[in-house]
Formats: structure tokens, C-alpha cells, sequence
């Protein structure tokens, strides 16, 4: 009898352990579209993951920063997203002339918010770590602040950070 439970048992041991053996290899058959920093603002470009090592990489690199402040419930974000990451001419200046960061909390950097907090806005520094205030949106009461219909208001201001950096450094 000792024998037969021994037999069984083994037997139970076995199913289990390749059972157990193809759920694991379903799992890794599975696709996962991995977590990445862009949060859908353009996979391709590199972005930071914090506002110091943004600046770090503005300052070491020479280059400016775009900053962009969003939500990820907020229909307003999700249509700049939209907008931002389709617009190819801007994908390619943001890839080749910008440091980028975007951010879905606030920073305690107040110059980051000199006329509030809202969402979304985007906003430039220098590599000298300058906020550049001058640059901004085509609204009076959110300057930094833009819409799916202002890209290429958006494109300029890139432009603009692009030269200003370097006329004035």
C-alpha cells in the first residue's frame, strides 16, 4: 500500500511540475510594451527622469531643456500627447536640439510655475539653468500652456530656445 501512495504521489509531482513549466513559458511568450519615460510624448527620444539630472544633462550637454507638466487622466494632456507625438518636424528638433523631461507631479523649483500650477504646460531652460520666462504660449491667462492647434506656435518657441541659446551664451 506504502508502495501505491508513493507511486501516485510521484505521479502528482510530475503533472504538477510541467504544468508549472508551460504557464511559465506562456508567460514569457507574452508581449509586454515595456514602461518607458516618454509617457506616450514620443518613445523614440530619450528622456530624463528627474528634473536634476535634466538639468545636469541641459548644463553638460549644452543644450536646452523642455520641460512639460502634465496629467495622465487630464483630456487636455492626453490631446497635447496627441499632437505633440504625431508632429514629426517636432519629434525631430526635440530629438536632435532638447534635453526633455516630462513630469506628471510638480517640482519644488518655483520658477517652474511663474504663472501657477496647470496642466499642461511647457516651459524652456537654458543650459545656464535660466528659466526662459519670454518664451511662452498664445494665451494670456496660461502663458506656457498649449493646445493640439498650437504646434506650430510650439515649433517656433523650439526654435526660438534653439537660438537663443546660442546668441546669448
Amino acid at each position: 500500500m506504502f508502495k501505491g501512495l508513493l507511486s501516485v504521489f510521484l505521479a502528482l509531482v510530475a503533472v504538477t511540475s510541467i504544468m508549472a513549466k508551460s504557464e511559465k513559458t506562456a508567460v514569457k511568450q507574452e508581449k509586454r510594451v515595456p514602461q518607458t519615460l516618454s509617457r506616450g510624448w514620443g518613445d523614440q527620444l530619450i528622456w530624463a527622469q528627474t528634473y536634476e539630472e535634466a538639468l545636469f544633462w541641459a548644463r553638460s550637454r549644452n543644450k536646452p531643456l523642455m520641460v512639460i507638466f502634465h496629467l495622465d487622466d487630464c483630456p487636455h494632456s492626453q490631446a497635447l500627447k496627441k499632437a505633440f507625438a504625431k508632429d514629426k518636424e517636432i519629434q525631430r528638433l526635440a530629438d536632435e536640439h532638447f534635453i526633455l523631461l516630462n513630469l506628471v507631479y510638480e517640482t519644488t523649483d518655483k520658477h517652474l510655475f511663474p504663472d501657477g500650477q496647470y496642466v499642461p504646460r511647457i516651459l524652456f531652460v537654458d543650459p545656464s539653468m535660466t528659466v526662459r520666462a519670454d518664451i511662452s504660449g498664445p494665451y494670456s491667462n496660461r502663458k506656457y500652456a498649449y493646445e493640439p492647434s498650437d504646434m506650430k506656435l510650439l515649433r517656433n518657441n523650439m526654435e526660438r530656445a534653439k537660438t537663443f541659446l546660442k546668441t546669448e551664451l
